[in-house]
């Protein structure tokens, strides 16, 4: 099967696939705590700890309820993403709120289907209708982009720790949202960061 098939059954596929994007439920945890694991199973770039960092941040000052989202098809949960809050701090310690994307989870069965990309979509617009004007996150420099990330050195802004800065990334929701920030993002206590 030739690769302009393949892509051709994804399509069909995706006009097909009903997904609904809903607000995580309490009964809902348990769920997405296994999705998380299943998904950063055999991810490299992974401490394959996420969904322990999901329960940590659902109990923080951090957690904005209305950002963490569940993907479902056909009834069933098939994805999972969770906006926090986050400080970005100027060398003067004046510190402006941000969002950090941390993470974005599909099942294995369900990656590659364009659902990853609606929950990103999803959470940016919830996020720009409350007010937030930007988000940062740590992840695949081929994936992010395509939905508006920019490298976070290209906004003065860096990560409290040593990362590969391809993968430092971050979006405006509302236009020049970082025009006058600049410094480090200063993670909750929940991310465990040292």
């Amino acid at each position: 099967m030739g690769k302009p098939f393949s892509h051709f059954i994804k399509l069909l596929i995706l006009q097909t696939m009903e997904i609904k994007i809903r607000k995580e439920e309490k009964e809902d945890f348990k769920k997405v705590f296994e999705l998380i694991r299943l998904a950063f199973e055999n991810e490299e770039l992974s401490d394959h700890k996420e969904q322990f960092l999901v329960e940590r941040l659902r109990n923080s000052d951090a957690f904005v309820l209305e950002l963490s989202l569940i993907a479902e098809v056909d009834n069933q949960i098939a994805g999972y993403i969770l906006l926090t809050k986050i400080n970005i701090e100027d060398k003067d310690k004046n510190t402006y709120t941000s969002l950090a994307l941390a993470p974005v989870a599909v099942l294995p069965n369900y990656q590659g289907k364009g659902i990853g990309g609606k929950l990103i979509q999803a959470a940016h617009d919830i996020a720009k209708k409350m007010g937030f004007g930007s988000v940062m996150l740590l992840g695949h420099e081929n994936y992010y982009p395509k939905f508006g990330y920019k490298l976070t050195k290209e906004f003065g802004i860096k990560l409290p720790f040593e990362v590969p800065e391809e993968n430092c990334m971050a979006i405006e929701l509302s236009q020049n949202a970082l025009q006058n920030v600049s410094g480090v993002v200063r993670y909750p206590k929940e991310f465990e960061i040292e």
